[in-house]
């Protein structure tokens, strides 16, 4: 394999420290998309409606009674 030469070559210093400073970084991902309504609350509201409907077929029942 040809050995492949860089346009930059490396410095260290001959006198004093050599200190590396690492700096953290902001990193991106992708954005996470949240329901807007959980699967609880719309277990909940199914319920609720469910409850609802079989109250007025209830009410209906009783009416269709009392005539």
């Amino acid at each position: 394999m040809p050995e492949i030469k860089s346009i930059f070559r490396e410095v260290l210093p001959k006198q004093g420290q050599l200190s590396m400073e690492d700096v953290p970084t902001m990193v991106l991902c992708k954005p996470k998309l949240l329901p807007l309504k959980s699967v609880t609350l719309e277990k909940l509201e199914k319920m609720q409606m469910e409850a609802q409907e079989a109250v007025k077929q209830q009410e209906l029942a009783m009416k269709e009674q009392l005539q």
